[in-house]
């Protein structure tokens, strides 16, 4: 038995709410438990300069802790003036994550930014973040489509 009560092998309660932001192209709160990451998807137009020439999109992320996403505060990394290697690993885990999952010629010359911020840390918010990207990821293509900004992406 966990300390939160759940059998060892019992799995976290989920939600997705999708939508979550009013601006974003695409938005996701996950919830695993008691652990929320709010994810966002912003499509920009240009890619990074070493892609120019070559007919494909982009994808990168960033992610972050709220300083009372845990049970003591911990100063913002920006406060500070560098990121620290475990969120700057993380943040590569979540954009190859989903680089692996899109095809990017399909995405022209655009690039897309994946936000996500860790509200509460209960366990887990790697795979949260990568789950949540993902469906905002997947929101945001299809908003691109309905706009006409992108053919439908497969």
């Amino acid at each position: 038995m966990r300390l939160a009560g759940r059998a060892a092998e019992q799995v976290r309660p989920l939600t997705l709410t999708r939508h979550y932001t009013k601006y974003a192209e695409g938005s996701v709160l996950v919830e695993f438990g008691d652990t929320k990451v709010l994810c966002t998807a912003t499509i920009e137009e240009g890619i990074p300069r070493f892609l120019k020439g070559k007919g494909q999109g982009w994808i990168t992320a960033e992610y972050g802790m709220l300083p009372r996403s845990t049970h003591s505060r911990n100063a913002r990394e920006a406060a500070k003036g560098k990121q620290g290697g475990r969120t700057l690993e993380i943040q590569r885990l979540i954009a190859r994550s989903l680089r692996a999952a899109v095809d990017l010629q399909q995405l022209g010359e655009y690039t897309i930014i994946i936000d996500c911020d860790v509200l509460q840390a209960d366990g887990g918010t790697r795979t949260a973040a990568i789950s949540g990207a993902s469906v905002a990821l997947a929101d945001a293509l299809e908003k691109a489509v309905i706009k006409k900004k992108l053919k439908k992406i497969r």
